[in-house]
C-alpha cells in the first residue's frame, strides 16, 4: 500500500509523482493508497490520484484509495470526479508516509 503524507498540496507533487512512479513500478494487480494521513490537500492531490488510477489501468491493474478523508472526497464531488475514484474502505494504515506495503 503506497501511503499519502499529511501534506501532499501543488508544491509537493513532483515529488510525489516520482514516488508515485516508484511505488507502481513495483506492484501488481491491485494498486492500494491509503490516504488517512491527508490532513492539507487541494485539487493537485485529485489529479495526483487520477494519474495513479490511469497508470494502474495501462499496468492492467486497479486502483483503490483507502481511508479517504470526507473532506478529500467532498472536494471531489465539487470538482465532479469522485465517481471516477475508487474509493476503498478504511483499512490499518501502512504506517509510513510514502512507504509501499
Amino acid at each position: 500500500m503506497w501511503t499519502l503524507p499529511a501534506d501532499a498540496q501543488i508544491e509537493h507533487t513532483t515529488a510525489l509523482l516520482a514516488q508515485l512512479d516508484d511505488a507502481l513500478g513495483r506492484a501488481s494487480g491491485e494498486f492500494a493508497v491509503d490516504a488517512g494521513a491527508l490532513r492539507q490537500f487541494d485539487t493537485s492531490t485529485l489529479s495526483l490520484l487520477l494519474q495513479a488510477q490511469r497508470l494502474t489501468a495501462r499496468r492492467g491493474g486497479a486502483l483503490v484509495v483507502h481511508n479517504a478523508p470526507p473532506k478529500l472526497r467532498e472536494l471531489a464531488r465539487l470538482y465532479g470526479v469522485d465517481e471516477l475514484l475508487p474509493w476503498g474502505p478504511e483499512r490499518p494504515s501502512a504506517g509510513v508516509a510514502g512507504g509501499v506495503a
